[in-house]
């Protein structure tokens, strides 16, 4: 067993974590590419052979290497995302994560009084800045995120309103998602001739003649979108308008988007219930570079579905610095959360949160718990790591981030999510979507994770 991370997962020495600006967050999606591009697999999902030394330690993965831009006469991408009290913290964090991993600098923007904000599900973001700050700034896109009533409150944004109505007569990219289109840019003037998509429970309200129902949809300089579950597609759409085909096929290899076409959704070894008699206790702790993509996304689909979700930091404060600068609130520090009992304890993915995370006696402790208990517990992209060097992966089956695969018994590389017993893994980042749909389903049954497919606008296998 292994005794420390520290060969696997080196610190990041550049400049402590809790320092880092957004700015400094940007990735070369090459390199990326080089690392997740793979063959076709097959259609049924292979194991890996079995480590000869299965006490090695995973090698350390070269994905999320903090990649501070050189000095260049051109100047970066500015992009503005701002969001109010409910706004949709998936559509918000996506587009944040995706944008910055292109090379973009990024400002959220808080229209409210305080730069902490708590979003629709009930994750508390905080803002680089307040809106009234940026009414003298030029974007080259001005991103809106949905959710209600967080589309409202960008809506009464009079601020907001006056930068988005003149970015967008000066014919730059405008964008929003979910409710953001038939609540704040309908009412603003700024869907004119327009082909439009929204939410499906807001397209009533947009012109019929000029309504559409893809999922994406760009016209001239506006793209809209449906909703969390095609916020990927928005995204990835918004970098090839910005940086260029090229750019956005890298991207969508980093994030796992095109990587895994061929994959299976799910597969499941050992299948157990994982019904209960309650409602479902679940801990996602977090540490200073987590994936926020993955923490925002498995928690706000889980709070969805009725799930009581504790989201709990391994540093000193509870203010943490996500992988691409995004800063999250927990709900707790790790200290207090473990007076409770969980159902399921899930790891988010971030080579550098590994190293932190695997480093909290507390969670260590818990985690021994749940597996000698038969409680559930899982792990996402390189986060298996951890639960290697706890010694909680022996004889089951599991995947993980392409780059953190060698050296892992029974690893499963064509499935996007493996349950094992009382063990759940996933690829990460765009895979999360499956990851937190795949709990749902065990939790709940197949009806209750249609029912929440259908209000994040996701495609969900019948």
């Amino acid at each position: 067993m292994m005794n420390s991370l520290s060969p696997a997962f080196p610190l990041i020495t550049a400049k402590p974590a809790a320092v880092i600006s957004h700015a400094t967050f940007l990735y070369i999606p090459f390199s990326i590419h080089a690392v997740t591009q793979s063959p076709k697999t097959q259609k049924k999902p292979a194991l890996r052979q079995r480590s000869s030394n299965p006490n090695k330690s995973i090698s350390p993965s070269p994905v999320l290497t903090p990649y501070t831009a050189p000095s260049s006469s051109i100047p970066r991408k500015k992009i503005l995302v701002p969001i109010g009290f409910g706004t949709e913290e998936m559509e918000a964090v996506i587009m944040i994560g995706i944008l910055r991993r292109a090379g973009a600098e990024v400002t959220l923007a808080s229209v409210e009084e305080q730069l902490e904000v708590e979003a629709s599900g009930g994750t508390r973001l905080v803002a680089d800045t307040f809106i009234s700050s940026c009414s003298d700034e030029i974007f080259d896109l001005v991103a809106l995120p949905g959710g209600m009533p967080g589309s409202a409150r960008l809506r009464d944004c009079k601020i907001l309103q006056d930068i988005t109505s003149k970015h967008a007569e000066n014919k730059r990219l405008y964008g929003a998602i979910c409710a953001a289109p038939a609540v704040a840019l309908l009412p603003w003037g700024l869907l004119k001739r327009k082909q439009t998509t929204c939410h499906p429970a807001f397209m009533s309200k947009l012109p019929t003649f000029w309504a559409v129902k893809s999922k994406v949809q760009v016209s001239g300089e506006l793209t809209t979108s449906r909703g969390p579950g095609t916020c990927f597609d928005f995204a990835i759409s918004l970098v090839e308008q910005l940086f260029g085909k090229s750019v956005a096929m890298d991207i969508s290899d980093m994030m796992l988007l095109s990587a895994d076409v061929d994959d299976l959704k799910k597969e499941e070894f050992n299948d157990v219930s994982w019904a209960l008699d309650h409602t479902p206790q679940v801990l996602v702790p977090v540490a200073d570079g987590s994936e926020e993509i993955e923490v925002v996304t498995v928690v706000d689909i889980l709070r969805r579905a009725k799930v009581n979700v504790i989201v709990a930091s391994v540093e000193k404060s509870l203010q943490i610095l996500a992988s691409t600068g995004t800063k999250i609130v927990a709900d707790k520090l790790i200290s207090a959360a473990a007076e409770s009992t969980y159902d399921l304890i899930i790891l988010p993915g971030g080579v550098s949160a590994d190293e932190r995370l695997h480093k909290s006696r507390i969670l260590k402790k818990l985690l021994k718990e749940q597996e000698s208990e038969g409680r559930f517990f899982g792990a996402l992209c390189s986060s298996l790591a951890i639960l290697q060097g706890y010694g909680l992966l022996k004889d089951r089956h599991a995947t993980a981030h392409p780059s953190v695969m060698n050296d892992v018994n029974n690893m499963v590389t064509g499935a996007r999510v493996v349950i094992d017993g009382q063990l759940i893994t996933s690829k990460g980042r765009a895979t999360a979507t499956d990851f937190a749909m795949a709990i749902v389903s065990k939790l709940f049954g197949v009806a209750r994770a249609r029912s929440v497919a259908e209000g994040l606008v996701l495609e969900y296998p019948r």
